[in-house]
């Protein structure tokens, strides 16, 4: 029984399929059949994205989504070549090598495996906590910046003209301007009717597969009319067959340039994963999301993909939201997917010799228009000013200076502002509510009254090195300024949940500051691990085992009842005692 239960936490596909009956298996393979149908034409188009022959795309959906299937937590997520992967790699390789040459594949190859293995060595070392360490607002201005950097990338295939490779989006931009009379106008028209026919198909009906629907009637197009007259650059020969095995070429010298690569790539595949699988988890109620399972399984189908000579994958939103809503119940879909992917490659890939390039540009510029999130743009205005800055600032690092680096000021600017709001918390001064033993914020509770000569402070953070001089000057300066003279002060502790060493001296040194200005010093409710380090470091034998407190109520009372029996039980060792009680509850 052990056996199985470590199986089924090792490979989630046996758990989910272990209540599965024939209408699950018949939505499983009906959703895998019809992301199949996107995955085939968007394959070949990301792998051209990438900077690669459009075979690669289509051995991307096949060994990894295999692999995911079996070992992912997520059981509608559908991974394979994405248009933000194809970018990022295509960012950094194409600064080594050459597009489309031997040597930039095998690099690409490479890249995929090195991220494997980021991605797999951070979910074994349980790290799956770090995709919160990007926020939102930092990737809505990432992938707005890439969607426009994906467009420009694609007006070579648009326009029919060659463009020579520039560090940065502008100049390819500014080149494709000054060279506009050199268009080739059937390029630019089987571009522009197929993205027309797309959003037309979309409109009628979302499920119809319009990327499918454009590759089939561009092919029917060039091969009816002829290649030679109509003068469109296609596809050409893509081989025949399934991907053989072949054992990248690991050197220390392409690691070292790949590094850059892997980091984005890894990264910002990390966040977009792990955030789809949520979003999808959110919608079903009969399992969970295992991000360090989702680590190891992302980064293992990236490795068993790079043996194959697949680009690196991640999870696509569009075919994870059609896997979705069209049934999916477990990683059967996926494996459906990919052997529909695999029959395509022994079969059909001579099909795909007349198929025009301006279809496939087509494809990838419409697939980037959902990656331009204006509407969050201005919800965060709004909302949010100082996330919409966030934003605003990734979003012009990444469109002025390139992929990478904006990547590395979304990271800088996500830690920034982490420090910057631990560093100033929130710090609320507290009085009474008429007829009642609760105390709340006077800012926001009108009826809230302060006692007299009493200053009650509640402090809405951890208290640590990065805030305790702030902590120290914010309540000194909350003293000085009170209207009347204060004799008691009392610090609400019930929100501090974490303390270390630049905390304790921060309490002891307000203690200290107290005893010179004749004022007595509590703190109530003061949370169990706060209160261990508290004992452990001697800050209670400072303050006296009299100053803590279970709640402010109490504090109050204890003070206005100096030296008298309260008339209840109360006995400074009997708290004393329910303390120790709970010292060992972390959540008390």
């Amino acid at each position: 029984m052990q056996i199985a239960v470590n199986t089924k936490s090792i490979f989630p596909l046996f758990e989910s399929i272990s209540k599965h009956n024939s209408t699950k298996w018949r939505c499983d393979i009906v959703a895998g059949l019809t992301v199949a149908v996107m995955i085939i034409p968007q394959g070949m188009a990301y792998a051209m994205l990438a900077g690669v022959p459009p075979i690669y795309g289509l051995y991307a959906g096949l060994i990894p989504l295999i692999l995911y299937a079996l070992l992912g937590t997520s059981r509608q997520l559908a991974i394979g070549p994405v248009a933000i992967s194809s970018i990022l790699v295509w960012s950094g390789v194409s600064q080594i090598a050459e597009p489309f040459t031997a040597e930039y594949i095998s690099l690409v190859v490479l890249a995929g495996l090195l991220i494997g293995l980021a991605q797999m060595l951070l979910g074994l070392l349980r790290f799956g906590f770090l995709s919160n360490f990007i926020s939102h607002p930092v990737i809505v201005g990432f992938t707005s910046a890439a969607s426009i950097i994906i467009a420009i990338s694609q007006l070579k295939d648009f326009l029919g003209i060659e463009i020579p490779r520039f560090p940065n989006a502008y100049e390819t931009l500014q080149y494709a301007i000054l060279h506009i009379g050199e268009t080739n106008w059937q390029s630019a028209l089987v571009c522009a009717s197929s993205i027309i026919l797309m959003l037309i198909l979309k409109k009628i009906n979302r499920s119809i597969p319009h990327a499918l629907i454009v590759v089939l009637l561009g092919i029917v197009l060039v091969y009816g009319v002829g290649e030679e007259r109509l003068n469109l650059p296609i596809a050409g020969d893509i081989p025949q067959g399934l991907p053989s095995l072949v054992v990248p070429v690991l050197t220390w010298e392409n690691i070292v340039r790949l590094l850059p690569t892997v980091f984005t790539v890894t990264i910002i595949g990390i966040v977009e994963s792990i955030s789809i699988a949520r979003l999808l988890q959110a919608k079903h109620d009969n399992y969970r999301i295992r991000p360090d399972q989702e680590l190891i399984a992302l980064g293992l189908s990236k490795i068993g993909g790079a043996f194959f000579q697949a680009i690196p994958t991640s999870s696509s939103f569009s075919r994870s939201a059609v896997n979705n809503s069209t049934g999916a119940h477990s990683g059967i879909s996926s494996i459906i997917t990919a052997l529909l992917v695999g029959l395509t490659l022994l079969f059909l890939t001579p099909v795909f010799y007349f198929l025009p390039k301006a279809v496939l540009a087509a494809i990838i510029l419409l697939s980037v228009l959902s990656l331009f999130d204006w509407r969050e743009a201005i919800h965060l205005w709004r909302t949010h000013r100082i996330e919409f800055y966030m934003m605003l600032g990734t979003f012009l690092v990444t469109l002025i200076f390139g992929i990478e680096e904006g990547v590395f000021a979304g990271v800088a600017l996500s830690i920034f502002i982490i420090l910057v709001q631990s560093s100033r918390p929130h710090i609320a001064v507290l009085g009474k509510l008429p007829n009642t033993n609760t105390y709340r914020n006077i800012n926001r509770f009108e009826l809230a009254e302060q006692i007299e000569n009493t200053l009650i402070v509640r402090f809405d953070h951890q208290l640590y090195f990065a805030n305790a001089g702030y902590f120290q000057e914010m309540i000194q300066e909350l003293m000085e300024n009170n209207q009347e003279p204060i004799h008691l002060l009392i610090l609400d502790a019930s929100c501090i949940n974490s303390i270390d060493s630049s905390g304790i001296k921060a309490l002891k040194d307000l203690h200290r500051f107290c005893k010179e200005q004749n004022i007595q010093f509590y703190t109530a409710g003061m949370v169990g691990p706060v209160r261990d380090k508290a004992t452990k470091t001697g800050l209670i034998r400072q303050l006296g085992k009299k100053s803590l407190f279970l709640n402010t109520h109490q504090a109050i009372m204890h003070h206005k009842n100096q030296n008298e029996d309260l008339g209840s039980n109360w006995n400074p060792d009997a708290i004393q005692s329910q303390f120790r009680k709970t010292q060992e509850d972390s959540a008390n």
